[in-house]
């Protein structure tokens, strides 16, 4: 059945009205690229990064800050053409072997397929809670805004201001929170033929080499910066609106009309995986 791509007048206006302004990014002083031996570069005076895959390795770059709470946005073009096999990330981590992640992965696929934005949240070194959804656009043919708001409340993912999944801080509930360990923003490209494209079966076509994908606008300027051991954040946090905010009732009709239409996996239902009963966090979820 195809996706119901309609929405009320009152969704529309609100996609226009959602958003924050990005600030002129200039890599050379957000990020450092630290792999790909020359495949990852930084162009236009700071105003691009772009990422490159050839057979040999792909490549990424991580951000200077650390950060504990914020909301990150990032406009990416991805591989064009036949992409099989490429996965293209933008993505928070925290160090060590109990490590929190939140987690954006790009999928490639065959010429004229749908990428799949495979999303994942991990609390001390756990996973096993991804979602996937198709997009309804191409996001080979221009840049399109991908947005994580992080903060003691909840994560939310967002693309072009539309919220597309919700995790809420359920710890009354036994459920871990990213909240202590400060995180720094990775983007990548790399190869995951073995997985990436309909569960391996598809590999990359290495004569489309070399693969790139593009990165501008990165945006960390709402966001509680950790340094010495200590946030910006400590003091004046509720000067901050998005240190508190959540998705009102029109952003959930938004977030509902999207996972109905898009969503083409929720660790949630699948009770296969899960066969001594679903995670925690799903049964608080649907109540």
């Amino acid at each position: 059945m195809a996706p119901n791509n309609s929405l009320p007048l009152t969704l529309l206006v609100t996609f226009f009205l959602v958003g924050t302004t990005l600030a002129a990014a200039n890599f050379y002083q957000q990020v450092d690229i630290t792999w790909g031996n020359g495949r990852g570069m930084i162009l236009n005076n700071g105003q691009l990064l772009t990422l490159s895959m050839d057979k040999t390795m792909g490549s990424g770059f991580q951000s200077k800050n650390q950060y504990l709470y914020g909301k990150f946005d990032m406009q990416l073009k991805l591989v064009p053409g036949n992409s099989a096999g490429t996965v293209t990330t933008f993505y928070l981590k925290s160090a060590g072997s109990t490590w929190d992640e939140i987690d954006i992965e790009f999928l490639g696929n065959l010429s004229g397929d749908p990428y799949i934005l495979h999303s994942n949240i991990y609390t001390q070194g756990k996973g096993d809670r991804e979602q996937q959804f198709y997009l309804w656009f191409d996001p080979t043919a221009d840049f399109h805004t991908y947005s994580v708001l992080w903060n003691p409340g909840n994560i939310i993912f967002y693309v072009d201001g539309r919220p597309i999944r919700e995790f809420r801080n359920l710890e009354g509930f036994g459920i871990p929170y990213p909240k202590s360990q400060p995180m720094r923003l990775y983007g990548s490209l790399w190869d995951a033929e073995d997985w990436a494209t309909r569960g391996g079966l598809v590999k990359t076509d290495w004569s489309q080499a070399p693969f790139t994908a593009s990165f501008r606008a990165f945006s960390d300027s709402n966001a509680c910066l950790y340094s010495n051991g200590a946030s910006s954040c400590s003091s004046n946090s509720s000067s901050n609106a998005w240190y508190s905010q959540q998705l009102d009732s029109s952003k959930q009709k938004v977030l509902k009309w999207v996972q109905q239409n898009y969503m083409i996996y929720d660790y949630c239902k699948d009770t296969k995986r899960f066969p001594q009963g679903l995670p925690t966090e799903c049964n608080v979820r649907s109540k």
